[in-house]
């Protein structure tokens, strides 16, 4: 079964994404890539977060729960409550 974390970048200026991928490795490379449309003009970009494994569609609520909170006081303590294992 594939598994999926979610993820928060940040680049210089304080700008951040959240996003999820099978491999946020490869898919912070993407971004800083520039392969990525919207991530493209506001980059380098620096992993800032990850949750820990997840299904999909697990992913993908969590990470609109993370988006929905735009960067506000509920962030955080969401950060806390889905953070995973760090990324080697």
């Amino acid at each position: 079964m594939k598994t999926y974390r979610c993820y928060l970048i940040q680049n210089a200026n304080g700008k951040r994404y959240i996003g999820l991928a099978e491999n946020v490795a490869v898919r912070l490379q993407d971004h800083n890539a520039e392969i990525s449309t919207y991530t493209a003009k506001h980059g380098p970009w620096e992993l800032q977060w990850t949750s820990y494994e997840m299904t999909l569609s697990e992913a993908r609520k969590v990470e609109n729960l993370l988006k929905k909170q735009k960067g506000g006081n509920g962030l955080q303590p969401l950060l806390h409550k889905f953070q995973g294992q760090p990324i080697t």
